[in-house]
């Protein structure tokens, strides 16, 4: 396999019980409260201090609040010297809008600047939370595409560990799917929700994607929709320098009824295969199912002949 030349992004300090972390709201609107509540107990459980500040419960249409109340918040929980870690309520739509104009070495909300964080933080979320992931990753800082405070009571208890593990600085076990041949490749590893990474493509919020290994899921998208994604990916050069895709659940992207269709399974050989990269479908992340904490930017190995995404 060809050597990774690319560093992997630095990961904040490891969590231990006792440190704080703080929920945030950055993209939409809470409905599940009874499920965020869980969510925290699980995270107290462990021996942490869970706090909730601002805009968590806000509404502003479907978001979590105005978008200046969400960048306060998400920027007050950085600048917190005392806060190791930042947990996201919810995805829906709504962190875009918070990346115009945003940098975490300069964070600025209503005109005021502020000084960058003493340290980088952990990020956990997933869904519409992949555009603080990408724009953390773009400045060399990783986080967990993992399980979001509404959805992590869900979670079987071998996923709970894995999440813990990542955050506790232990090493993680490998991940097994589908492995469609093809070999083995090393490359950084960049998990997205398809949809919202396709709306992140081409602008300043986009990692570099040379030596990367993709990890994509979606969720409620029809299979035409799919394919009009990854026929973009394609006609943009969007795929150049990836070294390898992991594809995890892409949960209810049923065909319309009595339209013809491919499934999205067809869609996903169809549009992927003849890249000409090992790929692995099938692995055990995403909406609605068991969703295994990713850490982003780290360097990763996917085997296309054993079906396996591990860590080097």
């Amino acid at each position: 396999m060809k050597d990774i030349c690319l560093p992997a992004c630095q990961l904040p300090p490891p969590l231990q019980p006792g440190n704080l972390l703080r929920v945030v709201a950055p993209s939409g609107a809470l409905q599940e409260l009874t499920a965020c509540q869980k969510g925290i107990e699980i995270w107290r459980q462990r021996g942490y201090r869970v706090e909730m500040i601002g805009n968590w419960n806000a509404r502003e249409g479907y978001l979590a609040g105005t978008d200046t109340q969400r960048r306060q918040q998400l920027a007050a929980a950085w600048q917190d010297p005392e806060c190791q870690g930042i947990l996201c309520v919810r995805g829906g739509y709504g962190s875009a809008r918070l990346l115009e104009n945003w940098a975490w070495s300069s964070l600025s909300t209503s005109n005021q600047e502020i000084s960058q964080s003493p340290s980088p933080k952990w990020l956990i979320g997933f869904s519409d939370i992949t555009g603080l992931l990408w724009s953390l990753c773009r400045v060399g800082i990783g986080g967990v595409h993992g399980p979001l405070l509404t959805t992590l009571a869900a979670e079987p208890e071998w996923s709970l560990n894995r999440l813990f593990d990542c955050v506790e600085g232990r090493p993680l076990a490998p991940l097994t799917g589908i492995g469609w041949g093809g070999g083995k490749v090393r490359g950084k590893l960049l998990p997205a929700n398809l949809t919202v990474a396709t709306h992140l493509l081409g602008t300043p919020v986009q990692p570099s994607m040379a030596d990367t290994i993709l990890a994509l899921e979606d969720v409620t998208e029809a299979p035409y929709r799919i394919d009009r994604m990854l026929t973009q990916w394609r006609m943009s050069g969007a795929f150049k320098g990836v070294r390898g895709i992991a594809l995890g659940r892409f949960s209810r992207c049923d065909p319309p009824q009595d339209v013809p269709s491919w499934t999205v399974e067809e869609v996903l050989r169809d549009r992927l295969s003849d890249l000409g990269i090992p790929i692995v479908s099938g692995l055990p992340f995403g909406h609605d199912g068991v969703n295994a904490a990713l850490p982003v930017g780290q360097i990763v190995e996917l085997d296309a002949d054993l079906g396996t995404l591990s860590g080097k």
